[in-house]
C-alpha cells in the first residue's frame, strides 16, 4: 500500500519521495485510490501556514499561500488547465485539431489569461478565508481537485492510448476509487459543515459541466483535461466557500 500512495505524491506533487525500481503499472493504477488523501496534505499545508501567519495582513498570507501552493504542486495543473484553453479556441470545434494543440509544449495567449483568472480567484479567495481566520477551510478545495479526478477517470474514457494516465485509468480499481471517493465526499461534508456541502455541490456541478464539454468536443478525457479540471475545481471550490462561510 506504501507504493501506490508515494507514487500519488511523486506525481502530484513536488515533495523528494524516493523509492526502489520502477512502479508496475498495477502500482500506478492504484495510486489513484489515494489523491484525495495527497490533496489533505496540501490543504494541511495551507491550514497551517494560514495558522501561523494569522497576525500578518491577509493580502499578503494569501500571496505567500498560493506561492506555496503552487510550488508544491509544481504547477502540473495549471500547466494542463494552459494547455486545454489554448486548444479549446484554436481548436475551432475539431477534435484532431483540439488534441493537437493540447500537445504543443508552448502557451497561448488564451491559455496565459486562463491560468491568471483561476489564479486571481485563488488569491481573492484564500485573501477573504484568511481574513475571517476560517483556516479549518482550506484544506477543503485541493481535496475536492483531486476526487474530481477520480470521478472523472471512473466515468470518462481516456482518449490517448500512450498518454500518461493510459496506464492509471487501465490499471486502477474501480472499486476501491468508488469507496475512496465516497468517503471523500462524505469527509468533506461532515468536516466542512454547510461551506463544506456548498463546496460539494459547486465541485458536482462544475465537474458536469466540463465532463459534458469534453465529451462533445474530445470525446473523453486527457491527462491535460485532468489538470484542467483540478484547477477549475480548485477555483469554484474556494469560492463556493467564501460565499457559504458568509466571507
Amino acid at each position: 500500500m506504501i507504493r501506490p500512495i508515494l507514487i500519488a505524491v511523486q506525481f502530484l506533487t513536488t515533495l523528494p519521495v524516493r523509492f526502489g525500481g520502477a512502479p508496475a503499472e498495477q502500482e500506478i493504477g492504484r495510486s489513484l485510490t489515494f489523491y484525495p488523501l495527497i490533496g489533505l496534505v496540501l490543504g494541511l499545508f495551507l491550514a497551517a501556514g494560514a495558522w501561523l501567519l494569522q497576525r500578518q495582513p491577509p493580502l499578503l498570507v494569501a500571496a505567500l499561500l498560493l506561492l506555496g501552493w503552487t510550488a508544491l504542486t509544481g504547477a502540473l495543473h495549471l500547466d494542463g488547465l494552459a494547455d486545454c484553453a489554448d486548444a479549446w479556441v484554436g481548436g475551432r470545434g475539431d477534435r484532431m485539431r483540439t488534441l493537437a494543440i493540447m500537445k504543443d509544449p508552448y502557451s497561448g495567449p488564451v491559455g496565459v489569461a486562463a491560468v491568471a483568472v483561476v489564479l486571481l480567484l485563488k488569491f481573492a479567495a484564500l485573501t477573504v478565508l484568511c481574513g475571517n481566520r476560517a483556516f479549518a477551510l482550506l484544506p477543503v478545495a485541493p481535496v475536492l481537485g483531486r476526487a474530481a479526478i477520480q470521478a472523472l477517470f471512473l466515468t470518462t474514457a481516456y482518449v490517448r492510448p500512450q498518454g500518461l494516465g493510459s496506464a492509471l485509468v487501465a490499471q486502477m480499481r474501480r472499486g476501491e476509487v468508488f469507496l475512496a471517493l465516497c468517503l471523500t465526499c462524505g469527509a468533506v461534508w461532515l468536516a466542512g459543515g454547510n461551506p463544506g456541502l456548498t463546496a460539494l455541490l459547486a465541485t458536482a456541478g462544475a465537474l458536469t459541466l466540463f465532463r459534458q464539454a469534453i465529451l462533445r468536443r474530445i470525446g473523453g478525457t486527457t491527462g491535460d483535461t485532468a489538470g484542467a479540471l483540478v484547477e477549475i475545481v480548485e477555483a469554484t471550490a474556494m469560492v463556493a466557500l467564501c460565499l457559504a462561510s458568509g466571507g
